[in-house]
């Protein structure tokens, strides 16, 4: 560690990477779980709902994308803010994400146990911390190593879902799914706010920007590839999972999608659900802790943070520090509630946050703010730059205001969190900006 410095990190990652990093990402373990609450709002209008739900992430994948083709970098969501908005701003969307990704890790693991549990009986908390112990490590030694892992999980992931559409699909019919308004169009429109869950994290290569070959061109091209693969994918799941058993069954389902897989494959299906449960979660905490690190690792190269935080190994070329700072971030979280609803909320609503300030970034920069924005190979109209990021604010902020009604407690723990960065910031990074 000593031979340790501040050497660039190593571009390992090609657009297969970006690919599974945002595919990856976002089809995650929700696809097994929201089926149920957005069966019983909406019944099978849940498959328009899943259109609804992927338009805000089609005006987030906009405003990143062209981010990305103008000024790749890695920790995009700090170093965007922090030049384009301010320092402060910066500091305060990667502070908030230190929660947001300690919460993200812990419930993805928990949620992990609760699956093998189906399957084998094993103690909660060795495992939850084993899970995260290994995402880390392979994170440490090299970016293309956790590219191979996040492309293998995916891989696999893909031919068990392809699995079940493949033997479903024969057997499903368009009787059990039934009229897709047959609950009225409000409930269409009320489930659609559960489904965004299922697309979240599509963007997730933009914060290791500085890892990707040929960034301006892999970054947004992988994007637009992964919002369309998992949107297939999860089309064919749900429309399958629908016309098996039908809403009814869905919304009443403890797991509604072992209960659907059950009618093609009989008693195979637990074995096979609970292995696609299992390679999805590992796989999206891989992508979640690599873009923690990445945050970890700007902050420190701007001085905001420790400058030892952005030390890079000089075998492995990864910001070992970093890495090594979130693994702890993320196993003091094993501390926190695991109430899942609480711990969801800490998660989505700094990740908000963190999409309004890099939407306002995008606003700025294609409002003619320096050279920049004429650097982007992708050559959006300036007006659609501008309006896709007025609707991403303007669609974030409406589904922070959505969760309070659920549970007030996260967004005050999220405001504490805030409060702490306020002082660590005035005590500390203020001071680094001015020097």
């Amino acid at each position: 560690m000593s031979g340790a410095d501040t050497r660039p990190l190593t571009r390992g990652v090609g657009l297969t990477g970006v690919v599974m990093f945002g595919a990856g990402t976002a089809i995650g373990v929700s696809i097994f779980s929201v089926l149920q609450p957005a069966a019983a709002v909406a019944g099978s209008g849940l498959l328009v709902a899943i259109a609804l739900g992927i338009v805000p992430m089609l005006l987030f994948a906009i405003v990143y994308a062209w981010m990305a083709s103008a000024l790749p970098v890695s920790g995009a969501s700090y170093e965007w803010p922090r030049r384009f908005l301010s320092p402060f701003a910066g500091f305060a969307i990667a502070w908030l994400r230190i929660l947001s990704n300690v919460g993200a890790l812990v419930v993805l693991a928990r949620v992990l146990v609760n699956y093998l549990s189906m399957a084998i009986d094993l103690p909660g908390t060795p495992i939850v911390a084993a899970a995260i112990t290994l995402v880390f490590a392979l994170n440490y030694v090299g970016v293309a190593v956790a590219a191979k892992a996040q492309t293998a999980l995916m891989l696999m992931l893909i031919t068990i879902l392809a699995l079940f559409v493949g033997t479903g699909a024969p057997q499903a019919s368009a009787t059990a799914i039934g009229p897709l308004l047959a609950e009225g169009g409000w409930a269409v429109v009320a489930a659609a706010p559960l489904l965004i869950s299922l697309f979240l994290g599509i963007e997730s290569a933009v914060e290791i920007g500085d890892e990707v070959r040929e960034p301006q061109r892999t970054i947004p091209l992988g994007i637009a590839i992964a919002v369309l693969v998992t949107a297939l994918i999860y089309g064919a799941v749900a429309a399958t999972a629908l016309g098996l058993v039908g809403p009814a069954a869905l919304a009443a389902s403890k797991a509604p999608l072992l209960d659907a897989a059950r009618v093609p494959l009989g008693a195979a299906a637990l074995p096979i659900v609970v292995g696609a449960a299992t390679v999805s979660i590992l796989k999206t905490m891989n992508a979640t802790a690599l873009t923690f690190s990445r945050s970890i690792y700007a902050m420190g190269l701007s001085g905001a943070f420790p400058p030892a935080l952005a030390h890079v190994h000089p075998r492995f070329g990864t910001p070992y520090r970093a890495i090594l700072f979130c693994y702890v971030c993320a196993m003091t979280g094993l501390l926190m509630p695991s109430s899942l609803v609480f711990l969801l909320l800490a998660v989505n609503v700094p990740t908000m946050l963190k999409y309004m300030a890099c939407s306002l970034c995008a606003i700025r920069l294609a409002g003619g703010q320096g050279d920049i924005a004429t650097r982007a190979r992708l050559r959006f109209p300036p007006r659609l730059v501008i309006f896709s990021g007025w609707a991403a604010v303007l669609a974030a902020a409406a589904i922070i205001v959505a969760g309070i009604e659920a549970d007030g407690r996260p967004y005050l723990l999220v405001l504490g969190w805030l409060v702490v960065g306020i002082v660590v910031y005035l005590g500390y990074a203020r001071h680094a900006d001015a020097r």
